[in-house]
């Protein structure tokens, strides 16, 4: 079936469901120096078994498919908090209303930094929940996302030289019209951001944009930082691309109009949206841990983290 096919067939189902551094120019006269910090941090391991741990904590029963609201996501949201203090972040617990009275609780952890100015990097971390006796994972959407935002958080934790503050975000309401991300962007301003990056099903290799690469990222709204994620990508030996699956039409879809960075984007603030894509098992009880691609995950973190290297430590 031609890609774009598959695709209008996933999306219908989605929307019924509910080497060395690359050195950029200007990177000033201590650019050596601050580049082979950057070789040498990139050599660090980055445990794979973290991913699948907090994979598998996230879909477990007893957080009855992270419905938003529920009992299961106080508790949760609780343990996340706790999960960026251990690791040294300064964390928070942002609750707002739902529109059945009950609250939502969007989860921040603050690495502060010299400028004044906040990088977002956020992901959403409810779910669909339980609908009688079918309980709905989410493991690619958005577990592993969550997984990957924590394992970013601990590696970045003891950065001391930061110039753009990191804030880390489990964005609540993700199914409620991104509530969380209107709640987030309405506490912090939009004066006070300066990038947002949006994570979402981030553990998947299914459909890949090119069957020869089956490991690979999309980057939509990235293409000022191009350089930097060709290199990183390069290193975490993916294939990134600018357009989702190639397509002007799909990218104005899932750029500006689906996804907690639209909350942000249509507020004038720059945002990224990185995504591996929906599959055939998003928004279904079939979205479970042992359908992901860790491998993938595990080399678009290794991504991911050089590029936030780059763009917060100069």
């Amino acid at each position: 079936m031609p890609i774009l096919k598959k695709l209008v067939a996933i999306f219908s189902l989605f929307l019924l469901s509910g080497s060395f551094f690359f050195i950029s120019q200007g990177a000033g006269k201590d650019g050596d120096k601050y580049y082979q910090k950057l070789y040498f941090l990139s050599h660090r391991p980055f445990p794979y078994e973290n991913l699948v741990r907090d994979v598998d904590y996230l879909c477990s029963s007893s957080f009855e498919g992270r419905k938003a609201g529920s009992e299961a996501m106080k508790t949760l949201s609780s343990e996340l908090a706790d999960r960026f203090e251990k690791i040294g972040l300064e964390s928070e617990i942002q609750e707002f209303a739902l529109s059945d009275g009950s609250s939502g609780r969007n989860v921040l952890g603050r690495l502060e930094g010299s400028s004044g100015k906040w990088i977002v990097l956020a992901a959403y971390y409810d779910g669909l929940g339980t609908h009688g006796e079918q309980t709905y994972p989410g493991a690619d959407a958005n577990a592993s996302s969550v997984a990957l935002l924590l394992e970013l958080a601990r590696r970045m934790a003891g950065e001391k030289e930061l110039r753009d503050g990191l804030l880390f975000v489990a964005l609540d309401a993700h199914y409620e019209s991104c509530k969380g991300a209107h709640a987030l962007l309405e506490m912090i301003g939009r004066q006070n951001v300066k990038l947002f990056v949006n994570l979402e099903q981030m553990g998947n290799s299914l459909v890949p944009v090119d069957k020869r690469r089956p490991h690979y990222l999309m980057a939509l709204g990235a293409e000022r930082y191009s350089g930097e994620l060709k290199a990183c990508a390069r290193l975490g030996r993916i294939e990134m691309y600018y357009e989702y699956y190639r397509s002007e039409s799909f990218t104005n879809m899932f750029y500006r109009k689906i996804g907690d960075h639209t909350v942000f984007l249509k507020a004038g603030i720059p945002s990224i949206f990185f995504t591996a894509g929906i599959t055939e098992h998003t928004n279904k009880s079939s979205d479970l841990p042992q359908n992901l691609d860790y491998l993938a995950l595990y080399e678009r973190g290794l991504c991911l983290e050089r590029w936030l290297r780059l763009i917060c430590l100069r």
